[in-house]
């Protein structure tokens, strides 16, 4: 795929006053917004160059197949830092949803300075450390965590599946659902059992190979009055007992 030669660089000068920026690709065939961007110098123009099956770069031939062009705004430019331009990318993301637009992931730093509910950011500026005094395995679910993710989807990321002795498992009351330190969700565990017995219904990351050897728990949310002792608490003097393991077991019966 080859621009036209207008869209191949920037004219002279431009990159150097527009610093680092936020730009936004447009289809004109409905005026809408279609990938969200970050960048300084050409950045904006590197994609009508590129060659793979990113869906951004899918709607991009589709637009010059139809005899017309993507039209590429700037969002916010002149920004004083790269960290500024993630910022506003993650706000402008945010605002239209991920689902609307060809970009893959929500970018960088999203999680916390992206768009979310005021209650969501509690846990990051108003969460207290709480000391837990149950039998309860912190199950960190960095890597598949997500603001606003619907109740099934919690809970399936944080119920498995995971290498644990079964026995040690077994003897935990309680598992939390652990993002960045903060408690998300409190589930009471009814029983671990190997994993993938009965399969996810909103993951499809896991493959048939990652059964083995490892363990899954069937449980519930947990009573009102434990669920609202740990919610949104601060764990991260606990999870410094460890920073890499997934599951950690606090108040292991003897």
């Amino acid at each position: 795929m080859k621009p036209p030669p207008h869209l191949r660089s920037l004219k002279t000068g431009m990159a150097e006053k527009l610093g680092y920026y936020v730009y936004l690709y447009v289809d004109p065939r409905d005026g809408k917004v279609f990938y969200i961007g970050k960048g300084k110098d050409e950045r904006c123009l590197d994609h009508l160059f590129e060659d793979d099956d990113h869906p951004k770069v899918k709607r991009i031939r589709e637009i010059f197949a139809a005899g017309l062009e993507p039209r590429i705004e700037m969002l916010a430019h002149g920004l004083r830092s790269e960290q500024e331009a993630y910022n506003i990318e993650a706000a402008a993301i945010g605002l239209l949803g991920l689902e609307n637009l060809t970009n893959r992931v929500v970018g960088k730093d999203s999680l916390r300075f992206g768009r979310k509910r005021l209650s969501e950011l509690e846990g990051y500026y108003a969460a207290k450390p709480v000391k837990i005094t149950d039998p309860v395995i912190l199950i960190r679910v960095n890597q598949l965590y997500r603001h606003s993710m619907p109740a099934e989807e919690l809970y399936e990321i944080t119920r498995g599946v995971w290498r644990l002795v079964f026995e040690r498992a077994s003897a935990m009351k309680y598992a939390f659902a652990v993002y960045e330190g903060v408690v998300r969700e409190v589930y009471e565990v009814e029983k671990w059992r190997p994993a993938l017995i009965n399969g996810y219904t909103t993951r499809t990351d896991l493959l048939p190979e990652d059964a083995k050897g490892r363990i899954e728990f069937v449980g519930k949310v947990a009573p009102e009055a434990i669920r609202q002792k740990y919610l949104l608490g601060d764990v991260t003097a606990y999870t410094k007992v460890s920073l890499q393991a997934p599951c950690l077991y606090i108040n292991e019966p003897a």
